[in-house]
């Protein structure tokens, strides 16, 4: 590639449940309006858009286009992504594949989802397939139902573990303003939520919210003309996994398969030398669905050993204060407008690098920061941020 990339701008919307005021159009470009003023840019600054969102929630095909008065695309190139939950990362991708391969200099990234305007759950059913798989499925909870059952069976995590989490993440929403969700609730209150779908109650899973994320990223000249506080898109990858079944969706031992996500974290960790990631990283924001997503993929990701990631969340190591926190913004589980949850975990990491993330900030220096995108049939995509090209 020709030229490194950085994020140089970033903005974002509130996140909510109803913004009946607003059409998708209006949201979206209050979150591009406060990316360009982050970056001290106009419109007339950027040479490329990329939006990404799951057209089948808001059941506008290629909306694009229909949105272009507002993104500032007009007269610019432009690409229109839909990946599933890793939508938000493959649009921070895509853009970041613009620039550095010399094709633009600058290009505004946006992700974003308004989910009052449609009904997820719906359109998720009508994904499976008819006769065998779709009166098992209930959008996307019954596949995090499988996962959390199967983590739970193998590692023996106690069901306490996923309030523990919710709690945790509660904490960090409420010191989040553009956070959905921003109640605090105690492990106790977790854990006397309704089930829905055991092991996941009512607060152990993420909302439908509805918001938008945008950024500027550019190459390495304009970058440091820019900003003076650049954040380096060190390395990224992507893994798919085509999967079935409860055991495919998580590391199954006995078929000795990798899981999208730890053919990620295995190609970022060899390229980038990184031997201790929980030491050499300070950071991760995490895209968790449910509660015990985040105990699972801390294994999955190869941050910690089998049956180990409950019980580094025990000992409060991911806390906002811990050696290692996870998801500091509040994460997935309490705010998921799911076209710009990806990208929120990108510039919430980005965030934490600029030591501009606010009463969310965590306490340690951060110098290294991942972020991480999940989705379709297990779809990873994994990014590595810094704040220095050394």
């Amino acid at each position: 590639m020709s030229q490194r990339v950085a994020i140089v701008g970033i903005g974002q919307t509130r996140h909510g449940s109803r913004r009946p005021y607003h059409n998708d159009g209006e949201m979206i470009n209050d979150a591009v309006t406060k990316a360009l003023e982050d970056a001290q840019l106009s419109i007339k600054d950027i040479e490329n858009v990329v939006i990404g969102n799951m057209d089948l929630f808001e059941g506008h095909n290629l909306n694009d286009t229909l949105l272009a008065d507002y993104t500032g695309v007009i007269g610019k190139s432009g690409m229109k992504m839909n990946t599933g939950g890793t939508v938000g990362t493959t649009n921070v991708i895509s853009g970041w594949f613009n620039v550095a391969s010399g094709m633009c200099d600058t290009t505004l990234v946006i992700g974003w989802e308004k989910h009052d305007e449609g009904n997820a759950t719906s359109a998720m059913i009508t994904l499976w397939e008819p006769a065998l798989g779709r009166n098992f499925e209930v959008g996307a909870i019954s596949g995090l139902s499988m996962i959390s059952n199967y983590y739970m069976s193998k590692s023996g995590c106690p069901l306490e573990i996923g309030a523990v989490v919710r709690a945790q993440a509660s904490d960090n929403a409420a010191r989040n303003p553009n956070a959905h969700l921003r109640d605090r609730f105690t492990a106790e209150e977790v854990m006397a939520a309704r089930m829905v779908l055991y092991p996941l109650n009512l607060l152990m899973i993420c909302p439908t919210s509805l918001g938008a994320c945008a950024m500027v990223l550019a190459g390495e000249k304009a970058a440091k003309k820019i900003s003076k506080r650049p954040v380096w898109i060190k390395d990224h990858a992507t893994a798919h996994q085509v999967t079935r079944g409860a055991a495919e969706l998580t590391t199954d031992p006995t078929k000795q398969v990798d899981t999208s996500m730890t053919v990620t974290a295995r190609k970022i960790f060899t390229r980038n030398h990184i031997t201790k990631p929980m030491e050499e990283i300070q950071v991760m924001e995490m895209y968790d669905p449910c509660a015990f997503c985040q105990p699972a993929w801390l294994e999955e990701f190869g941050l910690c050993e089998p049956g180990q990631g409950w019980r580094l969340i025990e000992k409060g190591v991911t806390a906002r204060e811990g050696s290692f926190p996870v998801s500091p913004s509040g994460g997935v589980l309490c705010t998921n407008a799911i076209g710009d949850s990806g990208t929120l975990r990108v510039a919430e990491a980005a965030l934490q690098l600029r030591e501009g993330a606010g009463e969310h900030q965590i306490t340690r220096k951060v110098k290294y920061a991942l972020a991480s995108g999940y989705g379709g049939f297990y779809y990873t995509d994994l990014l590595l941020l810094a704040n220095t090209l050394d």
